[in-house]
C-alpha cells in the first residue's frame, strides 16, 4: 500500500477539516501522514505509540510536509489509559489485531472521544491470525466488538486489496452522543 491508498482508506470517515485527532498506535506515522492531509493544517494530531524510536521517525516526516497540522507524540500504550484531551476523532489501522481483547481497547477508545466523535478503524478483512496479525477482525467481527464497546452507527467505508492478507477495509464507529450533552469547545458542562 501506499500514502493514496491509506489517504483513500481514511477519507471517507472524515467530517471536514479542523479539529483535535488521535492517531492509535501511529508508529512511524504512514496513517497519521495521511490523516494530515485530510484534516489540514488547522488541526492538532496526537500520534501515540509505545515505541519512542517510531514515533522520532513520523517526527522527522512531519517536518517534510508543506503545511502540517500540530503534531504531538505521546509514548503510550493504547491498551492502557490514555492522558489525552478529548479528541474529534481517532484512527487505529492496523494496530487492533495486536489485542486479544478488542473490546477492552475499544472501550478505552470510547472514552477519549468527545460524543459524535468518529473512530476510524483500518484493519484486515479476516478472523484468522498468523504470527504477525495475530488477533485481525474482519469487519463483521468489528461490528460486533464496537457495539459492545458502546459505539454506534457502525458503518463500512472501503476496501484496498492487500498482499499480504487478502484486503484491508476501513470502517468507522462513532461514540454515543449523551442525553443533554452540552460542549464549550474544550470540554463537556
Amino acid at each position: 500500500m501506499n500514502h493514496q491508498d491509506h489517504v483513500a482508506l481514511l477519507r471517507p470517515g472524515i467530517p471536514g477539516p479542523g479539529g483535535v485527532w488521535a492517531d492509535l498506535g501511529a508508529g512511524s506515522g504512514a496513517f497519521t501522514i495521511a490523516l494530515a492531509d485530510l484534516v489540514g493544517p488547522t488541526a492538532t494530531t496526537y500520534a501515540v505509540d509505545r515505541d519512542r524510536a517510531a514515533l522520532d521517525r513520523l517526527r522527522a516526516g512531519w517536518r517534510s510536509l508543506a503545511a502540517p497540522p500540530r503534531l504531538e507524540t505521546v509514548v503510550a500504550d493504547v491498551a492502557r489509559p490514555l492522558a489525552l484531551p478529548p479528541v474529534d476523532g481517532a484512527v487505529m489501522a492496523n494496530v487492533l489485531h495486536f489485542f486479544r481483547d478488542h473490546v477492552a481497547v475499544l472501550r478505552r477508545v470510547h472514552d477519549i472521544l468527545r460524543p459524535g466523535a468518529p473512530l476510524l478503524l483500518v484493519e484486515y478483512n479476516v478472523d484468522d491470525g498468523n504470527v504477525w496479525v495475530p488477533h485481525p477482525l474482519a469487519y463483521a467481527t468489528f461490528a460486533r466488538e464496537a457495539a459492545t464497546a458502546g459505539f454506534v452507527d457502525i458503518t463500512w467505508l472501503t476496501t484496498r486489496p492487500s498482499r499480504f492478507l487478502r484486503e484491508i477495509y476501513s470502517a468507522r464507529a462513532l461514540r454515543v452522543v449523551t442525553e443533554g450533552y452540552r460542549s464549550d469547545g474544550d470540554r463537556m458542562i
